[in-house]
């Protein structure tokens, strides 16, 4: 009985180390990140975003992509990265436009690098080093690759509450903005 036992454990074992995970990498100032590719939407060229009067500092405003209104977020403020003041965008700036919970939001990221597969075994616990300038509730994990390492981002703790309910509340008024000017038609 208890060499079935190892087996089977054995067997879930191998099962694990050989199952993926798709990432998108992308990249803010001279840091690498991934997000699990399932919560990607899209990847959109940076475009005019309109600005909301009174949003707070990490909301740069809403875009209009092909008919919905969704919020963008600047992702290098949150995080702090380069001291969150660069609000230059450079040409290979893109938009992740990314489902959370109960609404999508755009974040704007320096550049998409590339989708990738990584075993789930590779993909670590968070050094408490790593997290000394990005806050570890924002921190899934890490993946060691062999010249580089990609910190894994957790989307839905990006946001604090007020920020969150801002981009929530954008999201509930452009789906009945959305709503009635289908009526409309």
């Amino acid at each position: 009985m208890q060499l079935n036992t190892l087996s089977t454990h054995a067997t879930r074992m191998r099962e694990e180390s050989r199952q993926m995970m798709q990432l998108v990498s992308f990249r803010i100032g001279h840091e690498e990140f991934g997000v699990d590719i399932l919560m990607v939407q899209e990847i959109i060229r940076f475009t005019t975003i309109t600005p909301i009067p009174n949003a707070t500092q990490a909301i740069l405003g809403m875009i209009n992509l092909r008919g919905r209104i969704i919020p963008v977020v600047d992702l290098r403020w949150v995080l702090r990265i380069g001291g969150g003041e660069d609000k230059t965008i450079n040409r290979n700036a893109r938009i992740l436009i990314i489902e959370l919970d109960t609404h999508v939001t755009g974040f704007v990221v320096d550049s998409v690098s590339e989708v990738m597969k990584v075993p789930v075994a590779e993909i670590e616990p968070t050094p408490s080093l790593v997290t000394s300038s990005i806050s570890s509730a924002y921190i899934s994990g890490v993946v060691k690759l062999t010249q580089r390492l990609i910190i894994l981002l957790d989307f839905k703790r990006i946001l604090k509450p007020r920020e969150a309910r801002e981009v929530q509340n954008l999201g509930i008024q452009a789906a009945l903005l959305d709503h009635e000017n289908m009526q409309d038609d």
